[in-house]
């Protein structure tokens, strides 16, 4: 652990440590999933505590460069609660921020520009069902209508309104968010939700008739969600992911 990391982590407790170290291998995993959009977009992870801190990444860093230490934490009116030589991205502070507020089951927020959510955001159907994947994320899915970059604070409610108690939302010509009791159960829904995205582009473009998949069994995947990812916290899939990341990026740990 080098200097400044060593520095920040004698000034948190060790569960917002954990966080920290979570998070920012999940900003990692998204620059190895290549979901990243060069500096843009954003992950956030709310502290627990009657404070409502979260934790976001410093404006300015690629995903495959923050660490567990450089990673901002912030109040809900955006400011540094921790001293930070980093800005923060306002359009990501307004989404969010919103969600953190409204939503006390999301300890993480995801947000992606990937280019397949985009292309089916841009659709206007929105997510088939097509795929096992798909069933998953329609069952617990919202969209919201764009409205320029979201700088404004007055698109809050409306965001919260579209999301409800949803897991995932499809930003309208925009891209996807997922929200998660954890980092690893919004990584989990996001790996879900692009490959719903990116089957769907595929499927359209090979020429041929598409089958959907029928109603009853889309009424039942709700269940099948909570057992296939163990309580759709990741149980399996998210300690694997670290190993895999450990392997090749542990950088992230600093």
């Amino acid at each position: 652990m080098n200097e400044s990391a060593s520095e920040i982590r004698s000034q948190v407790s060790d569960a917002e440590w954990r966080l920290r170290v979570d998070l920012a291998a999940c900003y990692r995993l998204v620059a190895m999933f290549g979901w990243d959009d060069l500096i843009f977009t954003h992950i956030s992870a709310r502290l627990p505590g009657p404070e409502h801190h979260f934790l976001i990444n410093p404006y300015g860093l690629m995903f495959s460069e923050i660490t567990a230490s450089s990673l901002v934490k912030v109040d809900l009116d955006g400011k540094k609660v921790v001293d930070s030589p980093y800005e923060i991205n306002p359009a990501g502070f307004i989404i969010h921020s919103a969600v953190h507020a409204a939503r006390e089951d999301a300890q993480c927020v995801l947000h992606v520009h990937s280019v397949n959510g985009v292309a089916v955001s841009a659709q206007q159907d929105g997510v088939l069902p097509l795929s096992q994947h798909s069933i998953f994320v329609l069952s617990s899915l919202a969209y919201h209508d764009y409205e320029g970059v979201a700088l404004e604070e007055d698109e809050k409610p409306r965001l919260v309104r579209d999301l409800g108690d949803k897991r995932f939302l499809m930003l309208r010509n925009h891209g996807l968010l997922t929200v998660g009791r954890s980092v690893a159960e919004a990584f989990v829904a996001m790996y879900f939700f692009e490959t719903t995205c990116m089957i769907q582009v595929r499927a359209m473009s090979g020429g041929q008739a598409l089958r959907r998949i029928s109603q009853h069994i889309l009424d039942g995947a709700q269940t099948q969600w909570e057992l296939v990812t163990r309580g759709a916290g990741g149980g399996l899939a998210w300690p694997a992911l670290l190993r895999k990341l450990d392997r090749a990026d542990p950088g992230y740990r600093n």
